[in-house]
């Protein structure tokens, strides 16, 4: 079996900086990190703390419980994860919630009774970890907070950014800001919304409800909330719209109507995707480090498991940057 040192001598780092890179502290530069990992999985390499782990329980399996697998920004997630676990010696069980809290019920409830090492959620509304709380299975949540337990979670910094995000609308000329919202009790909708009013009182700009409208991270949502929005009286002039799924139906809904984005009807979307270039105009969004973001809830879960001792919880919030494009410039 490779030893730390192996590692250590193949990534070109110190024995230290491989030991921090594995328990995920984000004072380790990340190409080292990558480095480390990729030295890690060329070596097999297995930390001590987590083979004493695994001979104390049944399964070198984590579980991945994501909110929605459709959605390319869990995706992305999901392959940092992936990535990590591998390098690692472990395997993942991906875990599509669907953001139905009763499905996520239930693959809970697999996890813990099938003694998985470790659990990396997405939380609906109301998720329920009991069971695995008490098993006493390690717990790292992503992109979500969980209000109903205590965990190390990996967030991003979705009310600034979209406070950022309407900042940047208004300096391009919008007047009349509109918001695609998530629905209620989602952490990160509710973030993005309050960032939104965020953006509008720093530019002294009212807060009015009818230019809200709050629906499920899907297509589908975003055509309901685009149709209610642009065929109103007094529609907006521009949209902040807090996911990808829900731009498309945007987009879809602003052809039929024969408006332009940019020229007609700024947008600004979350997420990164990769056909944000192939449209006319390209697509301006807010590009969340996804891979990042599942590689270090990994490497977070599996210093939990090394440990196996409690101590404190961490709260990791990575930052994402506004890509601008010819969606939000009037042409």
């Amino acid at each position: 079996m490779a030893t730390i040192s192996e590692v250590a001598a193949l990534a070109g780092v110190s024995t230290a900086t491989v030991s921090r890179a594995l328990n995920g502290k984000s004072t380790v530069d990340p190409v080292l990190a990558e480095r480390v990992a990729r030295a890690v999985e060329q070596l097999g390499y297995t930390p001590n703390g987590l083979a004493r782990s695994l001979r104390r329980r049944e399964t070198a399996v984590l579980a991945l419980i994501i909110a929605d697998v459709e959605n390319p920004f869990f995706t992305a997630i999901a392959r940092g994860v992936e990535d990590t676990a591998q390098a690692a010696g472990f395997s993942v069980m991906l875990c599509n919630a669907d953001e139905n809290t009763a499905k996520e019920r239930r693959y809970v409830e697999v996890a813990a009774q099938e003694r998985l090492a470790g659990v990396i959620l997405s939380p609906t509304p109301g998720s329920d970890v009991r069971p695995l709380l008490a098993q006493r299975t390690p717990i790292v949540t992503v992109d979500r907070r969980l209000t109903s337990a205590d965990c190390d979670a990996v967030l991003v910094n979705s009310r600034e950014s979209a406070a950022e995000a309407v900042r940047h609308l208004i300096t391009r000329g919008y007047r009349r800001i509109g918001c695609v919202a998530g629905p209620p009790g989602v952490t990160t909708a509710d973030a993005r919304l309050d960032g939104y009013r965020d953006g509008l009182r720093a530019a002294r700009r009212e807060y009015a409800a009818e230019l809200v409208h709050r629906c499920e991270f899907r297509e589908a949502g975003g055509r309901e909330a685009a149709t209610r929005l642009l065929t109103a009286p007094d529609p907006p002039d521009a949209l902040l719209v807090s996911g990808s799924p829900m731009s498309v139906g945007v987009l879809q809904v602003l052809a039929e109507l024969g408006r332009r984005p940019g020229r007609d009807v700024g947008i600004v979307s979350f997420d990164e995707v990769p056909w944000a270039t192939l449209i006319t105009p390209a697509l301006t969004v807010v590009a969340q480090p996804a891979h990042a973001m599942g590689q270090l809830a990994a490497r977070l879960l599996l210093a939990r498991i090394a440990d196996g001792s409690p101590r404190p919880s961490t709260m990791t919030t990575m930052a994402a940057q506004l890509v601008v494009r010819g969606s939000s410039t009037r042409s």
